[in-house]
């Protein structure tokens, strides 16, 4: 018996596989810039195309090396008309009088179209992190990787993304923090912010590239409203290089016997619940031309996402252009543009 014992535990031994280790955890991955959420703004802009593309929205970065996007969409293949917000600027802050005033005409904000409903896509991929370098594999029919440079702030308090590749897209910037998304800053908050806000900007109109860069933009000259507080609107009395007589405005415009150059610009949330606000600007004389008060043309509509850092503060927004012509695509403007303190 202790023989036949023996052989049985031998049998056993060679025949009973030993038990396998339990399938490892995807391994953690550093966050980019030691951040999970992340705005982004990115486009696919070349001037001999007329199917540009720019995109605005977030990504969201897991430890375990997922990431997410959620993104609006704006394709000159598929052109969306300008879109109402529903918002009128209150008297506090603009005018009824048309002519030449102080303040901005009282008229209904528009945005890009699509603008103030859900993102129009979503998406999920794979990142690694390696040195300065975050590279994204995003899982969907076609190949997408993207690069970007992370820049850590001075303060540690937010990161940039620099785009240093992408297979789809030819511009694109980002900012992240540990704030949520649904952390929001209201305008009273955008116009008292104590630092310097400075823009840089990719256009495409005319099939003509426009890089600029450090340009200042006021927001303390912004005007406060009294009772529509999601607002703040400003006239600038005039432009160097907009709003003149070659510009479309024949009669009105600068450089004419009228000589007016002024650019009537609106600043406005879009959602409580999230990082959405949009800048809306056209000039005063071409709704002069048009014998209108409030512009009903090629009107300059850029939606913004908020940059929040890991205290919950304001430092500006990145956004996209999507100001698709009335008429042909040619006239079409779009852009992709980041106005920040951290640049």
């Amino acid at each position: 018996m202790r023989i036949a014992a023996a052989i049985l535990s031998f049998v056993l031994a060679i025949t009973i596989p030993p038990a396998r280790p339990a399938t490892a955890a995807v391994s953690a991955s550093p966050l980019p810039g030691g951040k999970t959420t992340y705005v982004i703004s990115q486009g696919h802009l070349k001037a001999a195309s007329q199917q540009n593309w720019v995109r605005l929205g977030s990504y969201r970065f897991a430890a375990d090396g997922t990431v997410s996007a959620a993104l609006y969409l704006w394709w000159q293949r598929h052109p969306r008309a300008r879109q109402r917000t529903g918002t009128v600027p209150d008297p506090s802050c603009t005018t009824r009088a048309g002519g030449v005033a102080t303040r901005p005409r009282a008229c209904e904000v528009l945005t890009a179209g699509g603008f103030t409903g859900a993102p129009d896509e979503s998406r999920t991929g794979t990142y690694t992190v390696a040195g300065d370098v975050l590279t994204i594999r995003w899982k969907i029919a076609q190949t997408w990787t993207e690069q970007w440079y992370v820049r850590p702030s001075p303060d540690g308090r937010l990161a940039r993304l620099d785009l240093k590749q992408s297979t789809l897209a030819t511009h694109g910037y980002g900012y992240g923090s540990n704030a949520a998304l649904s952390t929001r800053r209201a305008m009273s908050s955008v116009k008292a912010f104590p630092g310097s806000l400075r823009q840089d900007l990719t256009s495409w109109a005319g099939g003509e590239l426009v890089t600029s860069g450090d340009q200042p933009f006021g927001h303390s000259a912004f005007r406060s409203c009294a009772a529509t507080t999601s607002c703040l609107t400003y006239l600038q009395p005039s432009s160097r290089g907009a709003c003149q007589k070659s510009g479309g405005c024949p009669r009105y415009g600068g450089g004419t016997r009228p000589d007016v150059s002024s650019i009537q610009y609106y600043l406005t949330m879009i959602s409580k619940t999230d990082r959405r606000d949009t800048l809306w600007h056209w000039c005063t004389c071409l709704a002069m031309e048009r014998g209108e008060f409030c512009y009903t043309g090629n009107s300059h509509v850029k939606p913004l996402m908020q940059i929040i850092d890991d205290t919950g503060a304001f430092r500006g927004w990145v956004g996209a252009e999507a100001s698709f012509s009335t008429g042909s695509r040619a006239t079409d403007m779009m852009a992709v543009l980041r106005i920040s303190d951290f640049r």
